[in-house]
C-alpha cells in the first residue's frame, strides 16, 4: 500500500537498514512544573506518572539516588524479554517527565547507564523547552559520535493564551529558543502538538490555533512530529474541568479533521512519529474512542486514500497557508 505520509517505521528502516524499536525508560526524573520551580501539579492533562503509564518497568522514585542502577536494570529486563526478539536494533527512549531536568553529571550518568548493549543504536530524550540550554545540548550532542540522537520537545500549541490555560509553564518563545539551541548542535528535534485543547475556536472547523501551530513548525528546523488528541485521565485538572462541564473532548470526526489538516500542511520531509496517542485504558475518562487506536488509524488511512491526500500537499516553501 502506498505510504501517504512520512512514517516513522519506514524512516528507521532507511536509516538503520532494518526494523528498529524503542526501549521506553523511566529515568526517575521530575518536572519543573511539578517540583515547584514553575508549578506543582503539572500541565492540566498530565497524568501522575508524567505519561509513563505504559512503560513496562519504571523505577521507584526512592531509588533515584542510586544513579543509573534502575535504568540499567530496565534495559537488561527489556533484552531478557520477548520484546527484544522483535528486532535487532533499538533506541533507548527516556520518556516520562522532563529528561534533561537534572545536573549535567547526573544526566550523563543516567544516559550512559542505558547505553549498555551493542544492539542500541540511538538515544531519544523527551523534555521541556525550558529544560534546554547550551550545556545540556552539548552533552546530548556528545553521543552523536556513536549513536543516533534526538530530543522530543513539548509544544502542544503555539498559542500562549492556551498555553496558560493548560498550565504549560513556558512560552512559545522559549520553545523557539530551545529549537535554536538544538539546531546549533545539529540534534534532531521531534515536536509534540495536541488537538482539542481547551478554548480552541471550532466555529469554522479546524481551529486557527492549530493552523498557527503548523505554520510555526514549518518555519522552524524541525525533524519530526507527534500529534496527539487531548484526552482526560484520572486525577488531573482537566478531569475536574471535564466533570464540571468546563471541557468537552473532541469527537473522533473532529480529531480526524484536525489530523488531516496537520498532515497535509506540514513539510513533506518531517517524519511523523505518531498520529494517535496511547491512552492508558485503566485511567482514561474520556473520550471513549481514544482507547481504540487501531480504529483511529484505520479511519485516518482510509480518508487519506479515498481523498487522495498526501503529507505536505498544501505546504509551499515560504508561504504561510490557512
Amino acid at each position: 500500500m502506498e505510504e501517504r505520509y512520512n512514517r516513522l517505521n519506514t524512516y528507521y528502516k532507511k536509516k538503520f537498514g532494518e526494523r528498529t524499536l524503542k526501549i521506553c525508560i523511566d529515568g526517575g526524573f521530575t518536572c519543573p512544573n511539578r517540583d515547584g520551580r514553575c508549578g506543582n501539579r503539572g500541565c492540566i492533562f498530565c497524568s501522575e506518572k508524567g505519561s509513563g503509564e505504559l512503560i513496562g518497568h519504571g523505577i521507584e522514585k526512592d531509588s533515584v539516588d542510586l544513579i543509573g542502577h534502575g535504568i540499567e536494570n530496565q534495559v537488561k529486563e527489556y533484552f531478557a524479554s520477548y520484546r527484544a526478539k522483535r528486532a535487532n536494533k533499538f533506541i533507548v527512549y527516556f520518556q516520562n517527565f522532563s529528561n534533561t531536568y537534572d545536573t549535567i553529571q547526573n544526566l550523563k550518568s543516567k544516559y550512559d547507564s542505558a547505553l549498555i548493549d551493542e544492539r542500541i543504536v540511538g538515544i531519544s530524550i523527551a523534555t521541556r523547552p525550558d529544560c534546554i540550554n547550551d550545556e545540556i545540548a552539548s552533552l546530548i550532542s556528545s553521543y552523536k559520535n556513536k549513536y543516533y540522537v534526538c530530543v522530543e520537545l513539548g509544544l502542544q500549541t503555539s498559542d500562549n493564551e492556551i498555553g496558560k490555560i493548560i498550565n504549560r509553564g513556558y512560552s512559545t518563545e522559549e520553545f523557539i529558543k530551545a529549537v535554536e539551541i538544538l539546531n546549533k548542535y545539529n540534534i534532531d528535534i521531534i515536536v509534540h502538538i495536541m488537538c482539542g485543547l481547551p478554548e480552541e475556536d471550532r466555529k469554522k472547523g479546524v481551529p486557527e490555533q492549530i493552523k498557527d501551530t503548523v505554520n510555526l513548525i514549518n518555519k522552524l528546523d524541525i525533524d519530526g512530529i507527534k500529534i496527539h488528541s487531548t484526552y482526560v485521565v484520572k486525577n488531573t485538572k482537566l478531569c475536574e474541568m471535564y466533570e464540571n462541564g468546563q471541557y468537552i473532548p473532541l469527537s473522533l470526526d473532529e480529531y480526524l479533521d484536525d489530523l488531516i489538516y496537520v498532515i497535509t500542511h506540514i513539510k513533506p520531509q518531517i517524519v511523523v512519529h505518531r498520529i494517535c496517542a496511547d491512552a492508558p485504558k485503566d485511567i482514561l475518562i474520556a473520550p471513549e474512542w481514544n482507547a481504540h487506536k487501531k480504529i483511529v488509524m484505520n479511519r485516518f488511512n482510509k480518508i487519506m486514500e479515498e481523498q487522495d491526500l498526501r503529507q505536505g500537499m498544501y505546504f509551499q516553501t515560504g508561504t504561510v497557508l490557512f
